[in-house]
Parts: structure tokens; sequence; C-alpha cells
């Protein structure tokens, strides 16, 4: 059954068409992966499914009754006391801005109590409370609290607008698997591995219209490469007859005499179609310049320390970094990346233990919070201030031919940054950091808001890039395509080093110790309260329940995860929407049972005064 149905969609600002007669539908058991340039209108969509924003011509259908949620790129959190009461109110608003019903503003009202539980499980989920003063936020702590929003909503169409910028690692792999048992939803993102995770169908919003793709992004690559090869092919034919006729016409004598008046009208067509015509938009041109080489040693890190307030950041860390190093650094939000970089870079000087830096380094460092771009300079001042001029490579440039390398058009060179889009600055960033000579490369979350052509292409030129580089990124195709070492947060100021990338990581990493239920579960949540010894001894039975808990939770656990497996295959959806029901359903069942069972067994270990019998037999 179709959610939602775009007919004929056009939505036009100023002279730039975003949407032109395009069309989507999107059915139950699916989940979209939605692609395109910067620009060219995916959160517009977004916000015309959520009905915040109206088309300028055509229709959109949604299923009556329909339950929808929608994750913002920068998601805007209602000033509260508190961040869930924040959150509740940001819910009764987006209800009320995308024209709910009376009926199902009441039922928000009506399941209010249950919405409060809900919020609570996943807040606690994404690292948070509820608690926090949502003003003090920082940008990940408010994409985490939307994101625990929208789904304790239980929506039936989720909406996600960027949902990895700003989460760590373990922060995507929770939501990749809340995502894939969505009953339906439609993502808008640039991380290619969450989109093979996730994705049953791509979507690409390209020059107004939509076109679709069935399967994950790395089917969509070899599809979207077959059809770049055709279109090219095709503007080439058509370039080639066009210039012909240009000829012929231009004869002029010839013409008149042959008297070919239709073959005059198509050449008339012809221009109108070269004319109309929207070509293909333009990719980034990069050019990186890796200097003066270095020397042999770049930095030298001996035991170093580092504290926050009462938290250890590094403890006792030691490394060695050579020129030529590609270093990937990855750890949750908080570890301390950001510190450890600027100590590395010598701007930071730490509580313990020594640093020395190498000779001749030429630094560029791309921070993530945008810090070194001035909101009052202007796109041209923020790259060349006080000229017109620049030398890129030895090359001198005029700063708007540069900048257009980076597709800021000319007129935009005068506009002030604080006007840029996120994309667009991160675009500027790159442009700023590229026009000096750099023999040591420092980037910091670079990829966010980059669209996907923009990332592929940073991609290859860092591969190139002779220079020492230094890379903090969440982005795990990112980081196995460029680095070939990874210094990684353990925990508890603990840092090691491996040799490759992200994939190499995952299969070098020490294993957790594993961890029965009912530990798991107390790690999240409070202890329960200890009997008095009166009440500490079980009879025969409720022992006997108690020893096999582990087994029937393992079996649960298990069976979980297999349909979930199933359910993410790329050719789930050929078994069509009843197994798709079958398999939902079943996962609701399983999480309700486990839940009850994690209940009971904590029940059974506070009688028994807490020691549980496969701790007490060594399993």
């Amino acid at each position: 059954m179709s959610l939602i149905t775009l007919r004929d969609a056009c939505l036009a600002f100023g002279d730039r068409p975003l949407l032109d007669c395009a069309a989507l539908t999107v059915r139950e058991d699916e989940r979209l992966g939605f692609i395109g340039r910067n620009g060219t209108g995916k959160s517009t969509v977004l916000k015309i499914i959520a009905g915040l924003t109206v088309l300028d011509e055509g229709e959109l259908q949604r299923r009556t009754g329909l339950r929808l949620a929608l994750l913002e790129q920068e998601p805007q959190l209602p000033s509260a006391p508190t961040l869930r009461e924040s959150l509740i109110e940001r819910a009764r608003t987006l209800a009320h801005a995308s024209s709910c019903t009376p009926e199902q503003l009441h039922g928000i009202d009506r399941e209010s109590w249950q919405l409060h539980s809900r919020l609570a499980e996943y807040l606690q989920r994404f690292g948070l409370t509820g608690e926090e003063s949502p003003q003090e936020c920082s940008g990940g702590e408010r994409k985490r609290a939307a994101l625990a929003l929208a789904l304790a909503c239980e929506p039936e169409l989720l909406l996600l607008d960027e949902p990895t910028n700003h989460l760590d690692i373990d922060g995507i792999a929770l939501l990749e698997a809340h995502v894939r048992r969505m009953p339906a939803a439609i993502v808008v993102t640039h991380d290619r591995a969450f989109l093979d995770a996730v994705a049953t169908r791509i979507v690409e919003l390209d020059r107004g219209v939509i076109r679709s793709y069935p399967g994950n992004f790395a089917a969509y690559e070899a599809r979207r490469e077959q059809e770049a090869a055709a279109e090219d092919a095709t503007r080439r034919r058509f370039e080639k007859f066009w210039r012909q006729e240009e000829v012929w016409i231009r004869k002029g004598v010839e013409a008149r005499r042959t008297r070919n008046e239709g073959r005059v009208r198509r050449l008339e067509q012809l221009r109108r179609q070269r004319t109309e015509r929207r070509d293909r938009i333009g990719r980034l041109k990069l050019a990186l310049d890796a200097g003066e080489r270095s020397g042999h040693l770049v930095a030298e890190l001996i035991g170093v320390g580092q504290t926050f307030s009462t938290r250890t950041l590094i403890e006792d860390f030691s490394t060695r970094i050579l020129r030529g190093d590609r270093v990937g650094f990855i750890g949750p939000n908080g570890a301390g990346k950001s510190t450890l970089l600027r100590i590395i870079l010598g701007t930071y000087t730490p509580e313990r233990g020594s640093v020395r830096l190498g000779t001749n380094l030429q630094i560029a460092y791309f921070d993530q919070m945008r810090e070194q771009l001035d909101p009052r300079a202007t796109v041209a001042e923020a790259i060349s201030p006080g000229t017109d001029w620049i030398t890129v490579g030895g090359e001198r440039k005029h700063v708007s031919t540069y900048l257009g390398d980076f597709l800021f058009p000319p007129h935009r060179a005068h506009s002030p940054v604080e006007m840029l889009s996120g994309g667009e600055r991160n675009r500027l960033l790159l442009a700023r950091l590229f026009a000096r000579p750099a023999n040591l490369l420092v980037l910091d979350e670079p990829t966010n808001d980059l669209d996907i052509d923009s990332l592929e292409l940073l991609e290859q030129h860092l591969q190139d890039y002779p220079g020492t580089l230094l890379l903090v990124s969440h982005d795990r195709r990112f980081l196995d395509n460029i680095v070939t070492q990874i210094i990684a947060a353990e925990g508890g100021g603990r840092w090691l080093t491996y040799v490759g990338g992200y994939s190499d990581w995952l299969r070098q990493r020490p294993l957790p110790r594993p961890q029965t239920p009912a530990a798991a579960r107390a790690a999240v949540e409070p202890a329960p309260a200890k009997r008095t010894p009166k009440s500490a001894r079980l009879g025969y039975m409720a022992e006997r329940e108690l020893a096999a808990l582990p087994a029937q939770i393992e079996a649960l656990e298990h069976e979980q995860t297999e349909v979930s497996a199933r359910m993410s295959q790329p050719d789930y959806r050929a078994q069509g929407p009843e197994r798709a029901r079958s398999d939902a359903q079943r996962l609701q069942d399983i999480e309700a049972r486990l839940q009850r069972l994690y209940e009971r067994w904590e029940a059974l270990e506070a009688r028994a005064g807490g020691v549980p019998h496969d701790a007490a037999d060594g399993r």
C-alpha cells in the first residue's frame, strides 16, 4: 500500500526549479535512501512530505491517518527547563505545523504518558538523561535528542535529514538498527555505509527530476555508472548533429535554394532544446599542494596524559607519526579526539608526558566547528583578504575563478559567510584550506554536509596527497578508503594504534568481555533494591526458573538477530508484504518477551541475594 504519492510536483525558488514535474511513491516496508547534490532540494522534499512546505504545482497524497516523524538537518529545540519537556513541546509544534488532524493531536495528549516512557528509553539509548538544559546542549546532543523523539513517536513513515552528522560510530550503528525496524523511512544522507546497511531503494534528485534505483547504494553505484555513460553518449550525438545543422544553415544560399523548410524548423527546435537543456551540475575542482617536504619525524608523543574535570581523556599514550603517514582517529563523542589532535599539533600542552614536533611542518587544519571562518567577512575575503588574486600550486588565479572551482558562482563572492548553508561553508573552508601549501593536513570531521559527489572527489584527491594526513571522521567508508593507520579510543583514557582502516580495526580490536543479560541491562538501568535476607531464599520451582532464564533469553536474542539480518537483505522486498509484516510483528513480540524475561531475571536475582546461577557456575 502506498503511504505517500507525489505527482507532477513542481517547486521553484526564484528562477531555479527544485522540482520539475517530479514523481515519487513511498510504499510500506520501504526504506528510501535520498541522495543528490547540495542545494538540489532534498530537505525541501522532506518538508513537502511532512506538510511543512507547499508545492507550486502538482499533487501530494498521504494515506489517511498516516503517522509521520521528521528529523531536520539542524533540529531546533523549544525553550524549556529540561530537555525532556522541550522534546514534548517540539512534538506538539511539529504536529501543528504539519497540519495534523484534531484526532491526531488529541492522540498525542491522550498517549502523553506512553510517549514520555518511550522517550525516556530512547534518550537513555542515545546517552542522554532528559534532564539536561536544552539551551546548553551541543549540536550533537540536540541531534541525538531529536532522534530519540522521532523514534519514540513510533511513526509509520520516518523522515531523516542527515541523521549521522554529529553521531559517533556507535551511535550510527545504533541508529542503523532502529531504522531497519521502521515500517517505512526516507533518509537523506551522504554516509554510503549507512545507505548500504539500511536502504532498500535509492532515490536521486537530479536537476528537478526524481529517479529511483532498486537496492542499496552499492547497487545504485553500478547502475548509475551505466546511465552516466549512456547520457554522455547521447549528449555527444546531440552536439554533433546540432553542429552539422548549424554549418548547413550558415551556407545561406544553398539553404534558401533547397527550400527545406522542415529542416530549418528542426534546427530552430534543436536550438531551443540546447538553450533549455539543464546541463549536469558542476563538480568540485580540487588541487592539493603538499608544499616542501617535512622532516622524517612529524610528531612523537611519550607518556601523554590529559584529564578534563574528573574524567581521564588520555592516559599514558605514546606514538610516533612519520612523514607520509595517513592516520585516522576514531572514538565516541567526547572521548578526546580533537584534544589529542591539538596535542599532536603542539597547540595544546598536555598535563603529563612530552611532545616532540618534527621540522619544516606546514600545517593546514580543517576545524569541524568552522571557527576559522569569520561570519561577517565575504566569501572572497575568507579566501584572499585584501586582494583579488590568489596563487595556488604556483598558478595565479582571480579569486572568483578559484571560488568557481568550488561551485561558488561569481555573484556569491561578495555574499557574507553567515548567509551560507552548512554544505557551502564546508566547501568554503576546503577552498581556504587548499589555497595554501601544506605538508601536514589535519581534517576534523570534513565530510559533514558534503554531498556524495563532492565527498568522493575529496576522497580521490586525499588518496593522491603525498603529505602527512591526520583525519577524524565517523564515516566508515571514507576511513577505509583513505587511512592506513587507526588510533582508537578504547575507554578509560586508553588509546591504541592499529594497522589499516576502519574494517581492519573491527577485526583487530579486543572483543568486549561477555556479559550476562542482567549485567548488560544493569549497565543502562539502576540496580534493583536489595531485599532483606529473610526473603533471600528461593523455592524449588523458582530456582529452576532462574536457571532456565539465560538459555531462553539467549535463544530469543539469537532469533532477533536472525530476523533483523533477514529484513536488511537487498532482495527482502521480493518476499512480499505479508512476510515483512510478519517479521516486523515478530520483532515486536521478541522485544516485549525479552523485557518480561529481563524483569523476571532481576526479580529472582534480588530474592536470591543478587547472585545469578550462571555467574556462580563461571558461565
